[in-house]
């Protein structure tokens, strides 16, 4: 019985021996089946169906691990428990080359599933699938800290994909998650130098402890939202956000968030090394001996000559060339320097050989076939090969031009500010616009302002809620001088946002105090380096050229950093400012946001395999300088904000009225809302459960008329009152309905239209007539009784009286329910009404 050749690598308990794998001419690597040892008829029988599990305790919450239960055909499995909370982790690689050894070929896809909390989706489909912004934003705080985990060389297809199965709401599902995808890939066969694990560390106003993976009502109290994920030695990814705190509180903040992850990596380590499948690290690729040495003779001193170049484009092109002249020389045309057998990678020389010696033996050469000899590896590999060996020697060259000289491309020390440049009221039709320019990065930035309806409504596993202050990054192709894609906003893009928006956030005033929904967009026109926090720059100008009154000016930095060799002593460089080449070339991108006093924001990749807290606190207190010095230049912006709201900008006020009259404000079908819309022009009207209307009118609107209406909506009737000008809305034979005010109808019975008899309603009112009216009483019904009468008496004073004291006498009595207009006269009494009329 011939078993099913396993996948890169076999597990440890199923007793199959590995199945080689040849390369064919044309580079892809095939499998070969082969016969297991000692195969059983049964082909699952060598499945381990045994669940393996592994109990983590990161905080107050105990975290449960299992594998070989589900998903037994991924190259990693896990379901991760906690509480109610489960997530279903699975890592797979693919069997071709796919890359070329420069990057890692990972893709992380998670995803919330609505059953998840017992709901189904919106809308007309029903199926789950649309990749939500926290989705986005949870898959990439994954990526991050996995992706240089995993060696540079290893060229194969790699997904992670984690669905939410199950959600409590206890706490978020981001550190979680990252502790997921770390245990399947840790038990997978996929190369990973060591496990990391993800805790969100919190902070209550009040205490120095933080909390080490809080509840959500904790973190809806909490100063700082910090989420950190490492190995067991050092800190591999930071992304934090916090009310200004200060550098030593976010640094302990780190200190007791490492220490738990570091705890719950030594477990996981332990767990897949009982339980994990061997590692295929034959399969990662492998530079060619000899390669980067002859790069470097070649063309070593012409790279360290052309990264020395200040400005981008010029330094771009010359590396290109100088590239493209080492390709040439060293993998192009049959005098090639390097051939297979120098070249070869150890992992894949037998294969090659054998796949080379079949074929042979298949197709024996013709006259003309093979004009060059076949074991010469193919040429794009070997041109990418001399192309990543070019890359290396920009690296080392920029490093060793930093290390001796303390002088970096563009000519500054390692603590300089690029020169900076800033203006607002760029753009003339927006409520707010500014334009922010430091070095060869800048940044378009426009406020808008709204009202509650323009909020963006936020869908996802929890309560719904809106965001009233929002906003959105923009990187167009154009900015780096290139083409590409144009269209739905990218993974980047949305995370780039996301941090930006953080960072502004603590600045926008309370609803009370500014009731309009704020977006900002930022539009990058030149990129060379922390575009991200130009972005942040440019929207702490624009906010204050649209009038919003923030709290405090905001400004952003990026830190990198160049190691040095530990052996020979060499201390780690701080840089101050990053260009995009040492974003790229360097060891780590620290972005931090805030001003000289605290921190807004801060966000923390590294490429190697972590930092320790003393270089972390080396670059927070150089942050804090920088940020410092472009505060002091952001106030130099000329022309300077506006520091007003636009004449375009919209009218929002806020009215709050009692509960029991929502429904009144809003009227039968949302007619009284329409028609206060109609007769002031007011754009929308809003109102929540808790009676807060907020109107919204664009310029030209009658904004205190509205406010008017609404509010006199909300008053209560008083008997004894006239209500002057009050509108007939209905006639009827016994009376006629009057409007004394908005949306609050009375009677007025015929008995009360007037101080004579009244035989017929329309001869003295019409429908649409206003007329002056009293609230006489109102019944237990809430139904109020009104009386024309009544205020034609109190106006007509003592002639009236009399006159109507004469008709009486004339009708022969003297019962006031016989007088004039009071029920029905005796006929004698027409007389004295006639007189009276006349």
């Amino acid at each position: 019985m011939r078993a099913r050749a396993p996948r890169i690598g076999a597990a440890r308990s199923a007793g199959v021996q590995p199945c080689p794998r040849v390369v064919a001419p044309n580079g892809r690597r095939r499998p070969v089946r082969c016969a297991a040892a000692g195969a059983p008829d049964d082909p699952y029988a060598a499945l381990d169906r045994t669940p393996k599990t592994l109990t983590l305790r990161i905080g107050e919450s105990e975290v449960t691990v299992e594998t070989g239960r589900i998903g037994r055909q991924a190259n990693g499995a896990v379901m991760v428990t906690e509480g109610e909370t489960v997530i279903y982790a699975t890592i797979c690689a693919g069997r071709d080359v796919t890359a070329d050894g420069g990057f890692v070929p990972l893709t992380v896809n998670y995803q919330e599933r609505y059953s998840a909390v017992g709901r189904t989706a919106g809308g007309y489909r029903k199926r789950d699938g649309g990749v939500r912004e926290n989705e986005t934003l949870i898959g990439r705080l994954v990526d991050r800290p996995l992706r240089p985990m995993i060696p540079k060389g290893w060229a194969y297809d790699t997904q992670i994909l984690e669905w939410v199965l199950s959600y409590d709401g206890a706490r978020s599902t981001d550190a979680l998650a990252i502790t997921a995808a770390s245990c399947a890939a840790a038990i997978s066969d996929v190369p990973l130098k060591k496990p990391i694990a993800g805790v969100r560390v919190g902070l209550l106003p009040g205490e120095t402890e933080p909390l080490i993976n809080p509840t959500c009502e904790q973190m809806e109290r909490s100063r700082l939202d910090l989420v950190l994920a490492g190995t067991e030695d050092a800190v591999m990814m930071i992304e934090g956000f916090g009310d200004f705190l200060t550098t030593q509180e976010m640094l302990y903040a780190i200190e007791k968030g490492h220490e738990a992850v570091a705890n719950a990596c030594r477990d996981i380590d332990a767990w897949a090394k009982d339980v994990g499948r061997v590692k295929n690290e034959a399969a990662v690729l492998v530079a060619p001996e000899g390669v980067d040495d002859a790069v470097r003779a070649l063309v070593g001193a012409e790279l360290a000559e052309a990264m020395a170049i200040s400005v981008k484009q010029t330094r771009g092109a010359a590396v290109e060339g100088i590239r493209a002249r080492a390709i040439e020389s060293l993998a192009g045309g049959d005098d090639a320097k390097f051939t297979v057998s120098a070249v070869r990678r150890p992992a894949q020389s037998l294969r090659f050989a054998f796949c080379a010696l079949l074929l042979f033996s298949l197709f024996p050469p013709g006259p003309r076939a093979f004009s060059r000899p076949f074991v010469r590896l193919p040429p794009p590999a070997l041109e990418n090969d001399v192309r990543l060996a070019c890359g290396r020697c920009e690296s080392n060259a920029l490093r060793s031009m930093i290390r001796a000289n303390g002088v970096r491309q563009d000519g500054r020390d390692t603590k300089t500010v690029r020169p900076i440049t800033c203006s607002g009221g760029l753009l003339p039709r927006t409520h707010g616009s500014s334009l922010f320019t430091r070095g060869e990065t800048q940044a378009i930035a426009a406020a808008t302002l709204g009202g509650a309806t323009d909020a963006q409504k936020v869908d996802g596993l929890g309560n719904d809620k809106d965001r009233r202050f929002y906003l959105h990054y923009f990187f167009p192709p154009s900015s780096v001088g290139e083409t590409g894609r144009v269209g739905a906003a990218s993974r980047r893009e949305v995370g780039h946002g996301n941090l930006a928006e953080r960072a502004l956030m603590p600045v926008i005033p309370p609803y009370d105090d500014f009731p309009f929904t704020v977006r900002l967009e930022s539009t990058i026109t030149e990129s060379n380096g922390s575009s991200s926090m130009a972005t942040v720059c440019a929207g702490s100008l624009a906010l204050q050229d649209a009038g919003v009154p923030i709290t405090r000016k905001v400004a952003g930095i990026a830190m990198g950093l160049i190691l040095g060799d530990e052996s020979a002593g060499e201390a780690p460089v701080i840089l101050t400012d990053i260009l995009g080449s040492e974003d790229a070339l360097g060891d780590m991108d620290f972005k931090v946001a805030g001003d000289g006093d605290g921190i807004s924001a801060f966000q923390m990749d590294i490429k190697v395999e972590g930092i320790t807290l003393a270089v972390l606190r080396e670059a927070l207190e150089s942050a804090r300088v920088g940020l410092v010095h472009i505060l002091g230049e952001m106030d130099k912006a000329d022309p300077a904000p506006a520091g007003r709201m636009s004449a375009y900008a919209p009218q929002v006020e806020v009215v709050e009225v009692p509960t029991k009259y929502i429904g009144k404000v809003i009227g039968k079908g949302g007619e009284q809302i329409k028609a206060i819309c109609e007769q002031t022009k007011i754009d929308t009207i809003d109102i929540n459960e808790e009676g807060v209307v907020t109107l919204t009118g664009s310029f030209g609107c009658d904004m205190p008329k509205a406010v008017e209406i609404i509010r006199s909506l909300t008053v209560e009737p008083e008997v004894g009152k006239t209500y002057r000008n009050a509108r007939v809305t209905k006639v009827l034979d016994f009376g006629a309905f009057v409007e004394i005010l908005p949306g609050v109808e009375g009677l007025c019975h015929v008995s009360e239209l007037d101080v004579t008899r009244v035989a017929n309603v329309r001869d003295v009112v019409e429908e649409g007539q206003t007329i002056d009216v009293k609230l006489l009483e109102t019944n237990e019904r809430g139904q109020f009784k009104l009386s024309r009468r009544a205020v034609l008496l109190d106006e007509g004073g003592e002639k009236v009286r009399r006159e109507l004291a004469e008709a009486k006498v004339a009708a022969g009595g003297d019962d006031a329910d016989d007088a004039p207009g009071r029920g029905r006269p005796p006929p004698k009494a027409r007389r004295g009404r006639s007189r009276l009329r006349e």
